[in-house]
C-alpha cells in the first residue's frame, strides 16, 4: 500500500501554484542571463503609444533579486487589482441569485428541457460564447459563466471538464477566430493602417470552422463522460465537488414572483452591461460596479436582509479565492520580466528570427512567436502594442499582407489563454472550479494541435490569396 501510494504521489503533477512559481523562478532566472534592453516608445499619428521598431538598444541589466522575486506578487496584486475586483463581486453576484433561488430554478428548468439530450446543450452554449468574444473580446467574462454552467453540466450527467471546456473553449473559438474583436483584430488593423474591420469576410469562415472543431471535440469528450463517468479526468473530485455544489443549492422548483423579478433584473442589468462594453468603452471597473448592483438588486429583490446580502457577497469571494491567487502568480512572472528589463529583449530576439524566413513560414512564424509570447504577455492589447510596430513593417519586407499578419497575430494570441498557466483567467476558471493544470492541459492540449493545424492551412490560404485590402 505504502509502495502503491508513494508512485501515485510521483505519478502527480505539481500544484498549479508550485508551477506558477517555477514560472517565475524561471523568469527571475533568465535576467540573470538575457541582456537587458529596451525599444523607444513614440506616439504615432492615431495618438497611441507604440514602440519604434527601429530603436532596440541594450540597457544595465537589471537582475530580479530574491527581494525583487517576492515583491513581484505584491505589485502583481495591484497590476490586477480590477480583475481581482471583477471576479470577487461576480461571484458575490452569483452567490447572492444562488441564495434566493434564481439560479437553481433556472437551471433545473434548463435540465429538464435537455434530460436525455444534454449534448445538444454544449454546442448551443459553446456557440453562445464564441459569439460573444468574436464581437467584444472579453474573455473574462468565463469568470461569470462557469460557475451558473457548471451546476447544469453536473446535473445533466457531465464533469467538471466538460462544464469549464464549454465555457472557455467557446469563449477561446471566438476570441481567436473573432469578427470585430476590439483587443486584437481592432488594435492590429489600426496599428497596420488597415481599414477597421476589414476582411471580415474571410474570418467569418475561420470563425464557424474554428467553433465547429472545439463543439465536436468537447461533445465527443461529454458523450463518452456520459457512458462511462468513471473515464472522467476529475471523476474522484467532482463526486466532492457535486455534494458541496448540492449544499450550497437552495430548494429548486418553479420560480416565485420575487424571484422572476430578480432574474430579470439581472438580465437587464448584463445586457446593459454587455452594450455598455461596445457603445460607451466600458472597462472593468465598470462591469465589477454592474455585478455589484446585480448582488444588492437581487438580494433586496429576495428579500435578504442587508446582514444576509454581505454574508452571500463574502461566501461568494472565497468561492473564487483560489482562483484569485493564480491571477496574481500568473502576473507576477510578467512583473518579473519587466523588472528585469527583458520583455524587448526576447520581442528583439523573436523579431531577427522572423526575418530570415520565406513569406510562407513568416505567417506559421508570426503564429509561433505569438504563440510562445502569451507565456508571459497574456495581455491581447498589450503584446499588440508592442508587436505590431514590428509585424507591420516586417510583413512589407517579407512580402505577407499586413491583413495576414494580423490573422496570423489572433490565432497565436487566442488559443493558448486558455492553455499557459501564466493565463489569469484561466487560473481563475480553473480555480473556480478546482480543476488541476495538468489535468486540464492534457484534456485541451490534442484540440489545440487541431486549432493550431486549422489555423495554418488558413494562414497559407490568406497567403495564397493575399488576402488584403494590403
Amino acid at each position: 500500500m505504502g509502495e502503491e501510494l508513494r508512485k501515485k504521489r510521483k505519478r502527480e503533477m505539481p500544484n498549479t501554484m508550485v508551477i506558477l512559481v517555477g514560472c517565475m523562478a524561471v523568469m527571475a532566472l533568465l535576467t540573470y542571463l538575457l541582456p537587458a534592453g529596451a525599444y523607444d516608445r513614440v506616439v504615432n499619428e492615431a495618438g497611441s503609444t507604440v514602440i519604434d521598431p527601429s530603436s532596440y538598444h541594450h540597457i544595465t541589466r537589471t537582475p530580479v533579486s530574491l527581494m525583487g522575486f517576492l515583491r513581484s506578487i505584491p505589485t502583481a496584486f495591484e497590476d490586477t487589482a480590477q480583475i481581482i475586483a471583477m471576479t470577487f463581486f461576480s461571484s458575490g453576484a452569483i452567490m447572492i441569485l444562488r441564495k434566493i433561488g434564481v439560479i437553481d430554478s433556472a437551471m433545473e428548468s434548463l435540465a429538464k428541457k435537455f434530460e436525455g439530450r444534454g449534448t445538444m446543450a454544449i454546442p448551443i452554449l459553446m456557440f453562445v460564447f464564441a459569439l460573444i468574444d468574436s464581437i467584444i473580446g472579453t474573455p473574462e467574462l468565463c469568470i461569470v459563466y462557469v460557475p451558473i454552467i457548471l451546476p447544469l453540466m453536473f446535473r445533466l450527467g457531465f464533469d467538471s471538464i466538460t462544464g469549464v471546456a464549454t465555457v472557455i473553449l467557446g469563449s477561446a473559438a471566438g476570441f481567436s477566430a473573432a469578427l470585430t474583436n476590439p483587443f486584437t483584430i481592432a488594435i492590429g488593423q489600426k496599428l497596420c493602417d488597415l481599414p477597421l474591420y476589414s476582411g471580415w469576410q474571410f474570418r467569418i469562415v475561420t470563425f464557424l470552422v474554428t467553433y465547429l472543431i472545439g463543439a465536436v471535440y468537447v461533445v465527443r469528450y461529454g458523450k463518452s463522460v456520459l457512458k462511462t463517468p468513471e473515464c472522467s479526468r476529475m471523476y474522484q473530485e467532482d463526486l466532492s465537488e457535486k455534494a458541496r455544489m448540492l449544499r450550497n443549492q437552495g430548494v429548486a422548483g418553479n420560480m416565485t414572483v420575487r424571484q422572476k423579478l430578480a432574474g430579470i433584473y439581472t438580465v437587464v442589468l448584463f445586457v446593459g452591461m454587455i452594450l455598455g462594453l461596445i457603445v460607451l468603452k466600458w472597462d472593468m471597473p465598470e462591469m465589477t460596479a454592474c455585478f455589484l448592483a446585480i448582488a444588492i438588486g437581487a438580494g433586496v429583490m429576495g428579500r435578504l436582509s442587508a446582514g444576509e446580502i454581505c454574508d452571500g457577497i463574502v461566501e461568494g469571494f472565497k468561492d473564487v479565492v483560489v482562483g484569485v491567487i493564480l491571477i496574481i502568480l500568473a502576473r507576477a512572472a510578467y512583473v518579473i520580466m519587466a523588472e528585469g528589463n527583458i520583455v524587448d529583449t526576447i520581442i528583439y530576439y523573436l523579431a531577427q528570427f522572423l526575418v530570415n524566413l520565406p513569406a510562407q513560414m513568416t505567417v506559421i512564424g508570426v503564429l509561433a512567436i505569438v504563440t510562445l509570447l502569451n507565456f508571459v504577455i497574456a495581455s491581447g492589447s498589450g503584446k499588440a502594442v508592442m508587436l505590431f510596430p514590428i509585424l507591420a513593417p516586417l510583413a512589407d519586407i517579407c512580402g505577407i499582407t499586413r491583413q495576414t499578419a494580423v490573422l496570423s497575430y489572433q490565432f497565436g494570441d487566442g488559443f493558448t489563454n486558455v492553455f499557459w498557466p501564466t493565463s489569469g483567467v484561466l487560473g481563475a476558471v480553473l480555480g473556480i472550479a478546482r480543476i488541476p493544470w495538468d489535468k486540464w492541459a492534457r484534456f485541451f492540449f490534442p484540440l489545440l494541435c487541431m486549432w493550431w493545424c486549422s489555423s495554418i492551412v488558413f494562414l497559407l490560404i490568406a497567403q495564397a490569396i493575399q488576402l488584403g485590402p494590403f
